[in-house]
């Protein structure tokens, strides 16, 4: 498979979970804030997720599971977004561009803090299950989950790791540039 035919296959998917991050979000925002108007309305805020005794017991701290998950999501769109800008205005005859080395830089730091807010939001929820609070997790009517718990452990960690490699690439495509640059002199 040429090299330009995969750019445009992960192009594909780089929208596809874009799109997907951002309806995430959007379905957040909206149930979120509408279980902070009517609180019926947080027996189901996303997938089943029912957080209708914390949004009774204590709306703040539902305020703040929400504001935690939404943020997380919403970073994790935005890096999509920014791997979008990389795959369309990468140039592979020239690949060490001021601009792609801003870009990739800018994806380090969002996974940096993206990571770090995931492990802030999972020990945040493991307070709370530790305060007694609890929430239903349902798929089709069922109970799966008796306990208050949203995963937010194993995607900081992820992030952390994406950081931390995209740091390094970062550093090597600004040496990169550095070469290029004195390259171009000596020509």
């Amino acid at each position: 498979m040429k090299t330009q035919q995969l750019i445009s296959i992960l192009k594909f998917i780089f929208w596809v979970v874009f799109i997907g991050l951002l309806i995430s979000a959007g379905v957040l925002v909206f149930t979120f804030g509408l279980g902070i108007i009517y609180p019926e309305n947080a027996r189901n805020i996303y997938l089943g997720l029912d957080l209708f005794k914390l949004r009774t017991t204590d709306i703040r701290a539902f305020m703040s599971v929400g504001s935690l998950s939404i943020t997380v999501v919403s970073m994790q769109a935005y890096i999509a977004y920014l791997a979008i800008k990389i795959a369309t205005t990468g140039n592979l005859k020239h690949p060490f561009t001021e601009a792609t080395a801003i870009l990739i830089s800018k994806i380090s730091q969002l996974a940096l803090s993206c990571g770090v807010i995931s492990i802030i939001a999972d020990r945040y929820c493991r307070r709370l299950i530790k305060k007694g609070f609890e929430a239903d997790l349902t798929l089709g009517g069922q109970r799966i989950v008796e306990k208050f718990d949203i995963d937010f452990t194993l995607s900081g960690k992820e992030f952390l790791f994406l950081a931390a490699i995209l740091f390094i690439i970062a550093k090597v495509f600004q040496k990169g540039i550095e070469l290029q640059k004195e390259n171009d002199l000596t020509v």
